[in-house]
Order: structure tokens, then sequence, then C-alpha cells
């Protein structure tokens, strides 16, 4: 969940205040990492869900603050928008039943949202962007009541000094010009975590970065954005762009932006990524705490403004110690929870296979490769075309038959899991990529089919979401 924080207006001195601490506790990280004062931990999972809530029309309903109050679910939390909310769970070891145990969680937290929202007369959806929404729903009035966001909202723009340029060249052309941060409302992810040994971990982000291509095509599920049909994954370049600030000097278009794949791999450690976020991106959000430095709250912020797709975390044990987190961001949210988990599973299994592959054997990819695949697969989904290990391009839905699955499959055997779950969670993605049909293809052919009618084929959305059925068996 993002940190809520107590001001909106800064000095310039909070600003070097932050800084000095940033800096004191980046150093205090590499200090521990070094001496192996982390934890070391078996992996343990976890996921964040972000959601839509939507009025009788289908169109986008900014109530999240009463949703939520009476809700009264600390999994809970408000988004950027009044119109989207964020369930998350509680972790769980990465071994054994473990998909079967999340799924049962998010099974029960998504039931009770949606008849939550049923019973104020609205609906809770999970897509990666509504169908239904317009741009003049993105404004200030439909910003979440969170010091948080008009504080982000304010920085970005005085970074940026100038209005927000979207383009986005995919099936249809895109552009237009907003003047708030609103539009990375208009995406919604499913988010993975995993608590890594600290050894391990910069591993784990590299096979991570390899991996994104084929987990955005198998999962993409925002084709459409203000009606007209972009990219199998529009939320790839949409929230790149709706937050399109950059390092220092002002460069914004740069190399290395605050949403974005990265800037390269990691030679020895996670530590590399926190000391670029103190290096090469100005602070945004400039609260300083009354902590300890081994609390990690300034290093924890900053970090929460600058959003890679693969992304190093610090959190804690139960105990207090610090430990370090992977977390994945290029799913889109939905189509169904059993679709979210299968997911997760696949994620987890092909990272870990490649992971393995990445220490034994090295890199397999140059980092600009495996960026290209990225943006390829989100571009096209399961229509593109990706290089692989062999250095040859392959199709990707064929790739993913012949060698991904299998790999993941091996991935999660090696984390010690459960045969039934892997055969149960892997078998989503196997029937998704036989029937070619992720939630962006289903989108896209039910749009073409019913003339584009977003308000129709939203409802069928939720009809089909509530069914339980994964997307590759709706009609």
């Amino acid at each position: 969940m993002g940190q809520e924080i107590a001001l909106t207006q800064f000095e310039e001195g909070d600003f070097i205040a932050f800084h000095q601490k940033l800096a004191q506790e980046t150093a205090l990280l590499k200090q521990m990492l070094t001496r192996k004062s982390c934890s070391s931990r078996p992996p343990v999972a976890g996921f964040e869900i972000e959601a839509w809530l939507v009025d009788q029309a289908m169109r986008p309903a900014p109530i999240n603050r009463q949703y939520l109050a009476t809700l009264n679910d600390p999994l809970a939390s408000a988004e950027l928008a009044k119109f989207n909310f964020e369930l998350n769970c509680d972790p769980e070891p990465l071994t054994g039943e473990v998909f079967g145990r999340l799924h049962a969680q998010l099974e029960r937290t998504w039931q009770n949202a949606s008849r939550h929202a049923e019973s104020m007369n609205h609906r809770a959806l999970m897509i990666g962007i509504l169908p239904t929404l317009a741009q003049s729903d993105l404004h200030i009035g439909n910003m979440s009541d969170m010091h948080r966001y008009k504080a982000l909202n304010e920085q970005i723009l005085r970074a940026r000094g100038k209005p927000i340029h979207i383009d986005i060249n995919g099936a249809e052309h895109l552009k237009v010009d907003h003047h708030d941060v609103m539009l990375e409302a208009a995406t919604t992810s499913f988010q993975t975590h995993i608590q890594l040994p600290p050894d391990l971990a910069h591993h784990f982000y590299n096979a991570s970065l390899i991996a994104s291509a084929a987990i955005v095509a198998v999962s993409a599920n925002s084709p459409f954005l203000f009606g007209k049909e972009l990219w199998h994954e529009t939320r790839i370049p949409l929230f790149e762009q709706a937050v399109e600030t950059g390092g220092f000097a002002g460069a914004a278009r740069g190399p290395l932006h605050r949403v974005g794949f990265g800037s390269g791999y990691l030679r020895h450690s996670v530590i590399e990524c926190f000391e670029e976020n103190l290096a090469h991106f100005p602070v945004l959000l400039p609260v300083t705490q009354d902590t300890g430095a081994e609390q990690f709250a300034h290093l924890r912020l900053h970090n929460g403004t600058i959003w890679r797709w693969n992304r190093p975390l610090v959190g804690f044990d139960p105990d207090g110690t610090p430990h370090i987190r992977i977390e994945h961001r290029t799913p889109a949210s939905g189509p169904t929870p059993l679709d979210a988990i299968a997911n997760a599973a696949f994620y987890f299994g092909l990272t870990h296979n490649i992971c393995e592959q990445v220490i034994s054997h090295g890199l397999p990819l140059t980092f600009p490769e495996a960026k290209d695949n990225f943006y390829q697969a989100a571009r096209h989904g399961l229509d593109s075309t990706i290089v692989w290990f062999d250095g040859s391009r392959h199709r990707i839905d064929h790739l993913l038959r012949t060698a991904l699955l299998p790999r993941a499959a091996e991935g999660l055997k090696a984390f010690g899991v459960n045969p039934t779950d892997i055969d149960a969670y892997l078998g989503v993605i196997r029937q998704r990529i036989a029937n070619k049909q992720n939630g962006s293809d289903w989108q896209r052919r039910f749009a073409n089919e019913h003339e584009r009618n977003f308000t129709e084929m939203t409802r069928t959305y939720l009809k089909s979401q509530n069914s339980g059925n994964a997307v590759s068996e709706w009609p």
C-alpha cells in the first residue's frame, strides 16, 4: 500500500533534510546487505490487486471513501482515483499449496468486496483499463482524499513544467494532453511480491526482467483507452507517459524514467537500484520522519515514487528484521481471481527457472533484448515475436507452449510447490494459450463483433468475471 504523508506543501529545506536522511539510509542498507544482516528466510509470496467501482451504467463511480469506510477491511485501501481501490493479502510461504491458499484468500476478499459494492447499488470490477472510462473522468475532483496523491500531483507537474502529453501508437493512434497525474488512475494492476534471501534477490530481479515479456503477453487485459484500440497491454505506455518525469537536470526524456523497465541488469546486489534512486531521481515527497535509520522510512517512501515494472522493496519480518522483496508490476488486474493467481504461479515459476540458469550460466539475453521483448509483448500480446536464448526470433505463443510453460513447471517444483497446484494453475495459462484468449483478446473480439459497444462489453465482462470461469473459457 502507498504510504500516506502528513504534508502537501514543502520548502527547500524539506528537500535537503530528506535527501540527507535518504543518503544515510541507503548507506545503512548497503552496510546491512554487505554484512548479511537482512532476513534470509525462504521465499514468501504475496500480491496486491487494484480494482474499479462502477455504477449501474458501467461508468466509473467515485465513491471509494464511503465504500472503504463501510467495507471496513484492513486489507483494502484507496487508490489514486475515487473510483479505484486496492486489495492486499497475507503473505504465504512459497511452497506446498501456496497458490491454493492465495487463491482462497483472494476469492474471499473479492467476494466480500463485490457483495459490498452491490449493497451500495454499484459493482466492483477487476480490469486493466475500464472500457467506458472517458478522459473527462480523470480530473482532480475525482482524486482520492489523501495527502500523498495531492503532493505527488503537485510535485510531478512542478518537475515537468508543462502538460502531460499522451501519444500511443497501436492498432489506432491516440494523442491527448492532460493537466494532472490522474491519467495514472486509468491503469489498474495485479502486483506480485516475493521475499527472497538478499544473495538471491538481484539474480531474481534480473530473471524477472527477462520473464516480463512472457508475463505481459499472457496477462494482457487493457486494449482500449478512450474508445481507441491501442496496445494489447495499453497500461504500459499509458503509465509511463502519465508520470513522465525523469532524473536530475530535467532529463524527463533521458535514459532514466520514474516509470519504466529500468536502466540495466544488476551486477552484484539490489542495493544498485536504491543507489540509483538516490543519485538520479529528485525527491518528490520530502516528508521527514522521526524514526531510526534502520526503519528505512525515507528510502521506502522515495522508492515508492519510482515505479519500475520490476522493483526491489524493503520490508520487515514479523520480528522486525529488514528483508528484500521483488515486486512484479506488469500484469493487468483481472480478469478473474483464478486468472490472477494463475498469472502469479506462471511468473514465480518461470522467473525462478530463469534465475537458476542465470546463476549457473550467466545472463542469456542482453538487457536491450529483454527490454525490446517486453515492449513488443506489451504491444502485440500473444501475437508478438521476441528474441529468445538461442538468439533467434520466435512467436511468443509457440515459445510459451514449447519452452516457457515447462520452465515454469520446473521452477515451481524447485520451490517445492505441490504438483496439484502446479497442474491446476499452469493449466489455466496453458488453456489461455491454446484458445488464444487472454483478457485483451476477449475484449478486442467482443468490440469487433458488437460495434464497440463498450457499455455492453463491460457488462458482459462483469457477468463473465462473476461466473468464476477463467477468461480462456469466456464465450
